[in-house]
């Protein structure tokens, strides 16, 4: 490892570290939620149906899962900083691979670097997570955890803005019936405005990687306390942790939400016809953002991570039930929250959907702590374990995708979301506590 550190010890000073895991966390979120704006986008240019549409996620959360436990080797070869500059090195292949691609509007090609860019986002993740997890009081990890999901969200709010003003700023009217009657010239013309955006996220990647190379990122080890080598002592596999085999469902049921809710908010938005439907992941995003400020403000403080769980489990559940029972011709949600200041309002089902960021906004930098809780000398595999769980944001969406272009109904296919959330409830409530099968 690159600079390590006494065993049980913490850094003295933390903030040169975190602020540069912060910048990726920003990073993380930026191409990550690009994801939402490149799914109405590309099914414009490369004239898919839905089910084809949500390969985007497919492609891009499936490299979690295929590289997480390679990264995680690699990781314990180069260390935290030399593992995060090749991630990064990883992104921008990536990235690169868009012009290809944007240049043809072919789809197989924008397949390709979505999941080399998921690649590269997968050793970063591994590195920056537990990291992030371990590097104060365990009590207060979901409030740090929570801090980067700010930043992280922060970028998935001013993104669909930025692909908006960049990609569709000459198209005068850009809603979706007007994108659906482009010429094959126009729509390839539309494809090759991706090309300079592209090239300038790979020079802002290829300059974080000379960041990271000479910043200094302490190596923070696992605290060997006496419970700790109590419980894995007996033990010799990563599987025979319920607390963290049950964890990583919960993350793969969690991310499946998550991206469900911001990468099809803007296809819904087209299908009911609203006029800005390629701005609305910043409506998920900026909920989210909210849901992180709660977390930061209350926990430990008003209660404990296990309870955020709850609640995010129990408000998700009913945003489902408000998306797909609500009256997709009234607005009132809308302008009951958001309209009053001047931000357009959107069909009840659309908002229910964006307040999904809120509702599950805690699930994540709460269920790391708890599921890492008492791993000992497995908690690198148990954070490489659950950044698998992350594929759920591959698997489900599509299933999601398939479901809506199958019955023709977008607003009846959320009820894929029920079952996640009553999941991660009972991870909550239970599963979180279990030390043996």
């Amino acid at each position: 490892m690159d600079t390590a550190s006494n065993a049980g010890q913490r850094p003295v000073n933390t903030v040169l570290p975190m602020a540069i895991i912060g910048l990726l966390f920003f990073i993380f979120g930026f191409v990550t939620w690009l994801n939402g704006a490149l799914i109405p986008f590309l099914t414009i240019v490369c004239d898919l149906n839905e089910f084809q549409a949500f390969f985007v996620t497919f492609a891009f959360y499936i490299a979690y899962t295929v590289m997480a436990f390679p990264m995680a080797f690699v990781l314990e070869r180069t260390g935290y900083r030399n593992g995060m500059a090749l991630g990064l090195a990883i992104m921008v292949v990536g990235t690169l691979l868009f012009i290809p691609a944007a240049l043809t509007a072919n789809y197989l090609f924008f397949l390709v670097g979505l999941f080399v860019l998921g690649t590269g986002l997968t050793i970063l993740q591994t590195a920056s997570n537990p990291y992030v997890v371990l590097v104060g009081p365990a009590e207060s990890a979901a409030m740090r955890i929570s801090i980067m999901g700010i930043i992280n969200k922060g970028a998935g709010v001013i993104v669909p803005f930025i692909f908006a003003a960049v990609i569709l700023t000459d198209l005068g009217d850009t809603s979706a019936a007007a994108l659906k009657i482009l010429t094959p010239e126009d729509t390839l013309t539309l494809s090759k405005k991706l090309v300079v955006p592209y090239l300038y996220m790979a020079a802002a990647l290829a300059f974080l990687i000379g960041l990271v190379k000479f910043a200094h990122l302490p190596h923070i080890e696992p605290d060997p306390a006496p419970e700790t080598q109590k419980t894995t002592g007996e033990r010799t596999s990563i599987l025979a942790f319920p607390q963290i085999i049950l964890g990583a469902i919960g993350i793969f049921a969690y991310v499946g939400v998550e991206v469900i809710a911001a990468d099809s908010i803007a296809s819904f938005g087209a299908k009911l016809n609203v006029p800005h439907f390629a701005v609305l992941t910043s409506y998920t995003m900026a909920a989210m953002v909210i849901g992180y400020l709660i977390g930061i403000a209350a926990i430990p403080r008003l209660f404990s991570q296990g309870q955020a769980l709850t609640g995010s489990a129990i408000a998700g559940a009913l945003c489902i039930l408000g998306i797909t029972l609500s009256d997709p011709g009234a607005n009132g949600i809308s302008h009951m929250l958001v309209g009053w200041a001047g931000v357009p309002t959107v069909p009840n089902p659309v908002m229910f959907v964006a307040l999904m960021g809120a509702a599950h906004a805690l699930v994540w930098p709460s269920l790391w702590p708890l599921a890492l809780s008492g791993l000992g000398k497995f908690t690198a595999q148990g954070s490489a374990l659950l950044i698998m769980g992350i594929s759920g944001g591959a698997i489900l969406p599509l299933v999601f995708g398939k479901l809506a272009q199958t019955s023709g109904n977008m607003q009846a296919a959320y009820w894929i979301g029920l079952p996640c959330y009553l999941y991660i409830l009972f991870y909550a409530l239970k599963g979180h506590k279990m030390r043996q099968w």
